[in-house]
């Protein structure tokens, strides 16, 4: 196995305003599964594509381990891509399908079927090997699809939203698959997700990605705990960090007429114009008075959990307010809960954007 390292790596297309990725520096450690995350349009994909080399990198470099792969063809880098498509040759079988790489790489026969075979028994594959790709799911699919990727036993593994055609209930288990696949071979792979929740439950490290640059790279749970900025506090978590302007008076920060307790750094960091963030479960419920008065618009009722929607008075402004409600069925559209801004809350510089709080 080895490690990646992107050196600056930048890709700008003929004709644009600006490099789609500006210049990523990133390492990705030997066996960690790193996520890409962020929004459409973010450079993610580009990311991916340059490290498999279907993007030229225009300056820059890329390494895997050692060797610097910057120049070199796709199939001299010893790397597997498995594509948000399937791209499963219809007319083949599974067992054709599984080792048609290693057929095009000249690989003996009994090596062949020896790799294919054990691909099939990991994946749970062996009773579909003479199947063709129309008789299968669209998880049995994305398995197959995963499965020539395994076989080659490659360097590094490159996933571009393998999940994205599957249902709800099939993504949940495949992301189990993959997640259990990677850590039992040991491959380093990067997997690129514009679905945060995969990033989080997925990744060794994820690197959140905005306008071609990683705005932070971190474990899933520091990410939710420590935004390095407003960017990542508002893509990660679901539904989102509540991101509410706040008023300075002096080395008080007050939402409306309520004033949030803050430890001595943030106070310290403190500039003029300041956002504060706050998780909807961390809201605490107060009596009226007492907090910020929230109107409810819709409640989210999802089983163990439930939401409230809803918009908070801030005096001079209202903004959007999401609330992790303690029990069912006891708030309605229209109803108005005081909420209270818990010690510890996250405050952001609004101008730059960068986080104050320790």
């Amino acid at each position: 196995m080895a490690s990646i390292t992107f050196e600056g790596a930048q890709r700008w297309y003929d004709g644009a305003d600006a490099p789609a990725v500006p210049g990523i520096d990133l390492v990705v450690e030997d066996g960690e599964f790193l996520v890409l995350v962020g929004p459409s349009g973010c450079g993610k994909t580009t990311t991916l594509r340059m490290l498999a080399g279907l993007e030229e990198v225009d300056a820059g470099r890329i390494l895997i381990g050692e060797r610097d792969v910057t120049r070199l063809a796709p199939k001299d880098r010893d790397i597997a891509m498995v594509f948000q498509s399937y791209a499963l040759y219809p007319h083949k079988s599974v067992r054709e399908n599984l080792g048609f790489a290693l057929r095009i790489a000249r690989v003996g026969k009994d090596e062949r079927e020896r790799r294919v075979a054990e691909a099939a028994a990991l994946l749970g594959l062996t009773e579909l090997l003479d199947r063709k790709p129309k008789q299968l799911s669209g998880g049995q699919r994305q398995r197959v699809a995963m499965g020539r990727a395994i076989v080659r036993s490659p360097q590094v593994f490159c996933m571009d939203e393998p999940l994205s055609n599957l249902d709800a209930k099939m993504r949940v288990q495949t992301r189990s698959d993959i997640a259990r696949l990677q850590r039992e071979l040991g491959v380093t792979t990067v997997y690129v997700t514009h679905d945060q929740v995969e990033a989080m439950t997925m990744g060794d490290r994820v690197a959140v990605m905005n306008a071609g640059e990683i705005q932070q790279v971190d474990a899933p749970l520091a990410l939710y705990d420590r935004p390095a900025n407003l960017f990542v506090a508002g893509f990660i978590g679901s539904p989102q960090m509540n991101l509410l302007p706040a008023r300075v008076d002096g080395e008080r920060l007050c939402l409306g007429g309520y004033d949030v307790p803050l430890d001595p750094g943030t106070r310290a960091a403190l500039t003029p114009e300041v956002t504060v963030g706050v998780r909807p479960e961390a809201w605490t419920l107060v009596a009226p008075g007492a907090g910020v008065p929230v109107r409810v618009h819709l409640v989210e009722e999802l089983g163990s959990d439930g939401f409230a929607h809803g918009t908070a008075d801030l005096g001079d402004t209202t903004a959007p307010v999401a609330v992790r409600l303690p029990s069912r069925g006891h708030v309605g559209p229209d109803d108005v809960l005081h909420v209270a801004v818990p010690s510890g809350a996250h405050v952001f510089d609004t101008a730059g954007g960068r986080r104050l709080s320790p």
